[in-house]
């Protein structure tokens, strides 16, 4: 893959996160389909070595969009491990917050009101395949952007960052890892008080433990 120029954010202002996620989204719509698919093998072979992955057994994941990395080829891994895989779900009647719903092959699915793909809530079908978000072991979430140091940039929503707040207190809580092709790296990215910190960031060139 192509490696571009770092990219440096000078100051936290809403006005430097919206240009940046701009031109980070930019980059990977950018990839060819062959080299989304090839970054998302090399992804998905790094994050089956990780002890996190291997020891879990209710792992949560994402249908990629608008060019995100594509975890999805770990499905079949997991569930062949005897794990839990779950979506997100965007949680009715609540200003952007996220359910976690058990998905399968079989799954009856929706689109949200972004058109992207889950499992369908209606009729109080979800309610059995629901699980508290502080009971997973593990969350993978896409980023649009990241640096060295562990910092990320979300979509903007704040969807993750309200969802996972109370990782911040004492108590059970999954573990945290951020997921983008290795192009969305910049040199510094400017840090928000409510992102949520994550346990690692995971491209498909390189492995970020903050």
């Amino acid at each position: 893959m192509t490696t571009m120029q770092d990219t440096a954010a000078p100051t936290p202002s809403d006005d430097d996160r919206r240009r940046l996620r701009r031109e980070l989204r930019h980059r990977r719509r950018e990839l060819s389909p062959r080299q989304r698919r090839e970054a998302s093998e090399r992804l998905c072979r790094r994050l089956r070595r990780l002890p996190e992955l291997q020891r879990a057994r209710r792992v949560a994941l994402y249908l990629p969009n608008d060019g995100e990395i594509d975890p999805t080829r770990l499905i079949d891994w997991l569930e062949r491990r005897g794990c839990r895989v779950y979506l997100p779900v965007l949680k009715p009647l609540c200003d952007n917050q996220l359910w976690f719903v058990h998905y399968h092959a079989g799954t009856p699915m929706v689109a949200n009101r972004y058109g992207i793909p889950e499992p369908e809530t209606r009729h109080g079908a979800h309610r059995a395949r629901r699980t508290p978000t502080w009971a997973l072991d593990l969350i993978l979430l896409p980023l649009v952007g990241f640096d060295e140091q562990g910092q990320r940039i979300g979509m903007g929503g704040g969807f993750y960052d309200r969802t996972l707040a109370f990782t911040r207190r004492p108590g059970p809580r999954p573990r945290l890892i951020g997921l983008a092709h290795d192009c969305q790296r910049v040199a510094r990215l400017p840090a928000a008080p409510w992102d949520v910190p994550l346990d690692a960031i995971v491209s498909d060139a390189r492995l970020i433990r903050p």
